[in-house]
């Protein structure tokens, strides 16, 4: 028997249909170990020898026990997983592994395939070879780095900077980005135009004429910059009388896009589709699985000289002659850093337009158009400029306009891109000659303001970061959910917004380390991985240069108090945080002082324990806080009373906290307080009365006659009855959804989860969270642990829980927050009667979470 190692099962069950009755196709799920997430995995002081270990998951350790099984029991390996450095990294693994357990056959070998087809596959296995030991030095060498940088700077972070969670080498420069548009949003100073526009009429056809030169000067976009010439010119073009002084017309190509990639793809896949980044490359995953599509991890724009005859073919067998050029066309990519190892993505299967259902058949349908487009015909245009003037020649109107001739590629494809200019091009013009005076209609002077550059998309920030080299696009779905997940950046209509929390630690980072958060730097450091992958330079090499610097720096900034490193923030970032103050009044002036007759009232930049804020120097006497990232605010937020409850008539306020906005009714203990959730618009009275009022009573179940509940929790909106769960879509469903929707999708939960899980008692509830989140002390299957409802933090065996305050849970929750979000969730024992004495749980190694290779730095 002859057994073969993918990654996916998908992948494993076509394969295994091509390749017949003496084949065994097992796959791995992904990586089958990794570092450990601990201090110690990379030793520098060790030739940066790695310590490996093996995923703890219940999966994992099964699959792994049926590949060595049936290594032992096979006369050859053969390593078929993917084909770049992720997939020969994850053979070396395999090898590795089955080497420790002597479970290895006598022949191993190494195949490729860039589409999963029976063709591809069973030519594959008739060129095997051995391991790329380049790509998995580049793979060693990247894993390390992204480690070592990871768990070297996030305890920095969580020791200097409050609130901060991790950073990352690509993590933390994406961020900047956002950080750095979000700033020249702030500095951005609207400058006012007008603009000057006839509507016209000639042989029925109406179009728009803009005033190009007035009064004989030529008019740039800001030349008429105020009401008053607007005006002018304005009445010149209304009482000119303009004719036809010129006509011309220019004829324009346009030639198709290559291929995608798969930076590509993720951009034209956002703007056409909407999706995001992760969302594509899981669509696009299923596809290549499916044998749909070519391998969609790849930077080559090129495509293999048998499909793009196979693509004429197609376009022979839809089109006109015309629409297939004279002879194929062939692409080289332009990206910084590209290594074009693959083909460009494409069908497997020119004859084959559909693929998949849902996302994914539309998905396909974008990458069949555009590879299909990039091997069609030139569309042929036509530009026409009409150019009128007045009887003085010192005023002229200029319309233009643009008509397809011939589609070409347009017939099947139009590449689409973000932020794209206003313009009149697709004004439709009349047939019109020199000496004609079409008729004047009416005349508009129009103000407008310059805008500051728009924040990033997916798209463009995808877009932007792979024209700087950052990075590789196989990473940046990854790198973009975690800087979500972090709570870095929030998202409104498909824009990124940094958070405060982002925009600190992107201060201090550029502060304390701005080598290493500098795009010449991280762009340069893929270039060094590239030259190892293309056996030009060794990894250990890489790692030596970077961790002479970076070791050194980290200690540095490590033994400085916190303190002192927020008064170094405070004049870095006072600037923004203090701008001048249009009363005349100093920048950092105190309001609250001024207004209480104290002197010396002045605000500086603090650290507290859920993150920075601005305060005041007279602090206990003077309380002013100000959140952070909010320049020039007297009072910093929206923070106050909002109104009275229309049905009990108690006031209702608008608070921050540490988890963000939200609104209590009451004081003390008794008060009742509900997070403001970010996918509600114009938030007033009228929401915020709803959300205290929660949980909704829907009805009574009809099986069980128990109070079906919607309400909203730490992961979002949900139904809740008899202890079981089901996930609402947002938050109006918490107050639209009906009996009949909540049993249903109620019963849709049990079956997907084979019965939700019985909720179980806290020992003793703590307190709570600013927020008003419960803060309890659990019982769990290792021992005794805290949780807010959303982290889960373990008691530390020395420790008595029963003296545990809630000062000192708030505190271990904030640490154990800091690492990350937890990744994976165990199951619920049974319940047991509780014992007379119980044994204090061995101490469990921890477990390692299972996750693509290019993120691990961006999850320390």
């Amino acid at each position: 028997m002859q057994l073969v190692i993918v990654e996916s099962p998908a992948k494993a069950k076509t394969i295994e249909k091509y390749l017949g009755k003496d084949f065994k196709v097992l796959a791995s799920y992904g990586h089958v170990r990794d570092l450990p997430p601990k201090d110690g995995s990379v030793r520098p002081d060790e030739d940066f020898e790695m310590d490996w270990e093996v995923y703890s998951d219940k999966r994992n350790r099964e699959q792994v026990k049926a590949i060595a099984d049936a290594a032992k029991k096979s006369t050859r390996l053969i390593l078929a997983t993917d084909p770049d450095r992720e997939g020969e990294a994850i053979s070396w693994h395999v090898l590795e592994l089955l080497k420790k357990k002597k479970a290895l056959p006598e022949k191993v070998d190494r195949v490729t395939f860039n589409a999963i087809t029976k063709a591809a596959v069973t030519e594959a296995m008739t060129k095997p070879r051995g391991l790329d030991t380049d790509l998995i030095d580049a793979y060693l060498g990247r894993r390390a780095l992204d480690y070592l940088f990871g768990f070297t700077l996030s305890p920095v972070l969580w020791r200097k900077l409050p609130g901060a969670k991790s950073a990352g080498r690509v993590q933390s420069v994406a961020l900047r980005l956002i950080c750095e548009r979000e700033r020249e949003i702030e500095v951005f100073n609207p400058q006012e135009y007008w603009s000057v526009t006839a509507k016209m009429e000639h042989d029925g056809t109406a179009f728009d004429a803009r005033l190009v030169r007035f009064d004989g000067q030529k008019l740039e976009r800001l030349t008429i910059g105020e009401k008053g010439m607007a005006d002018a010119a304005k009445s010149a073009v209304e009482q000119g009388r303009f004719t036809v002084e010129d006509v011309e017309t220019k004829p324009l190509k346009r030639s198709p896009a290559p291929p995608f990639t798969t930076s590509t793809l993720q951009q034209e896949a956002a703007r056409k589709l909407g999706y995001s980044a992760s969302h594509t490359m899981r669509c696009a995953q299923s596809l290549y699985e499916a044998g749909a599509i070519t391998y969609m991890r790849t930077d080559g724009v090129g495509m293999d000289m048998s499909a793009i005859l196979a693509c004429r073919d197609a376009i022979d067998a839809r089109y006109d002659t015309q629409y297939k050029p004279e002879k194929p066309r062939f692409y080289k990519t332009k990206a910084k850093n590209a290594q074009e190892a693959h083909e460009a993505i494409r069908p497997t299967d020119f004859r084959k337009d559909r693929a998949g259902s849902g996302d994914e058949a539309k998905l396909y349908d974008l990458i069949f158009k555009r590879a299909m487009a990039s091997q069609m015909a030139t569309a042929q245009l036509e530009r026409t400029t009409i150019t009128m003037r007045d009887p003085t020649g010192k005023h002229e109107l200029r319309a233009t306009g643009q008509v397809v001739k011939f589609p070409g590629f347009l017939a099947v494809y139009s590449e689409s891109f973000d932020d794209a200019a206003d313009g009149d091009d697709d004004n439709l013009l009349p047939i019109i000659r020199k000496g004609d005076a079409p008729a004047k209609k009416d005349v508009e002077a129009i103000q407008h303001f310059t805008q500051p550059p728009p924040r990033f998309s997916e798209a463009s920030l995808v877009k932007r970061l792979e024209e700087l080299g950052i990075g590789r696009p196989s990473t940046y779905a990854s790198t973009i959910q975690t800087l979500r997940d972090r709570d870095y950046v929030r998202v409104e209509k498909n824009r990124f917004f940094a958070e405060d929390s982002g925009r600190l630690l992107t201060a201090f980072l550029e502060r304390f380390f701005p080598i290493y958060v500098a795009y010449d730097f991280t762009a340069s450091m893929e270039d060094e991985l590239d030259e190892v992958s293309g056996g030009r330079a060794q990894y250990k090499t890489l790692l030596e240069n970077f961790w002479r610097d970076f070791k050194p720096k980290s200690d540095e900034v490590m033994e400085r108090q916190p303190s002192e490193v927020t008064e170094v923030l405070d004049e870095f970032l006072a600037d923004f945080l203090f701008p001048e103050r249009e009363d005349g009044e100093k920048p950092r002036f105190c309001p609250l002082c001024a207004e209480q007759g104290r002197d010396g009232g002045e605000l500086h930049l603090r650290g507290g324990r859920f993150g920075a804020f601005i305060g005041c120097v007279n602090y206990p006497e003077c309380n002013f806080r100000r959140k952070f990232g909010q320049p020039g605010s007297e009072d910093g937020s929206d923070d106050g009373k909002m109104g009275d409850h229309p049905e009990t008539g108690e006031p209702i306020e608008r608070k921050s906290g540490r988890f963000g906005p939200y609104v209590q009714m009451g004081e003390g203990k008794e008060a009742k307080r509900a997070s403001i959730p970010k996918d509600v618009d114009d938030f007033d009275i009228e929401w915020a009365a709803k959300l205290l009022d929660l949980p909704r009573i829907i009805g009574q179940h009809p099986e069980t006659g128990k109070d079906i509940e919607a309400a909203i929790g730490r992961y979002g909106p949900y139904l809740r009855h008899d202890g079981k769960y089901a996930k609402l879509s947002s938050t109006q469903d918490v107050f639209d959804t009906g009996m009949n929707a909540a049993v249903t999708l109620l019963a849709e939960a049990a079956n997907r989860k084979g019965g939700a899980r019985g909720a179980r008692e806290p020992l003793k509830v703590l307190g709570k969270t600013e927020a008003g989140d419960d803060v309890k002390l659990m019982e769990g299957r290792y021992g005794p642990y805290i949780t807010d409802g959303n982290v889960n933090a373990t008691i530390p065996k020395d420790k008595d829980k029963d003296a545990l305050t809630l000062e000192e849970a708030l505190v271990m929750i904030a640490e154990k927050a800091a690492k990350g979000p937890v990744k994976k969730k165990r199951k619920a024992p049974a319940k047991k009667k509780p014992a007379a004495k119980k044994k204090a749980p061995a101490k469990k190694k921890a477990a390692a979470k299972k996750a693509a290779p290019e993120t691990k730095a961006e999850e320390a």
